[in-house]
């Protein structure tokens, strides 16, 4: 088990449910243990198991919800 966590930048994000959006479907991946998205910061931060989940996948479905996720900096 390699537990990761990282913080991210999240583009796109017009409200608060926007927020609650991308955090509910991060969680929704098996292997993510905790995912948490603030609008006001344009923030997230997700810890995941990375031997069930890769990085990858969840920039990827944010990407694909409209968003754009990077890892912060």
């Amino acid at each position: 088990m390699a537990i990761q966590k990282i913080k991210l930048t999240i583009e796109g994000m017009h409200c608060g449910s926007c927020a609650t959006g991308i955090q509910m479907m991060m969680s929704t991946n098996d292997g993510v243990k905790s995912a948490l998205v603030d609008y006001n910061s344009k923030k997230g931060e997700v810890e995941f198991d990375d031997s069930v989940v890769k990085l990858e996948k969840l920039l990827k479905d944010i990407e694909e919800a409209g968003y754009k996720a990077t890892p912060a900096q």
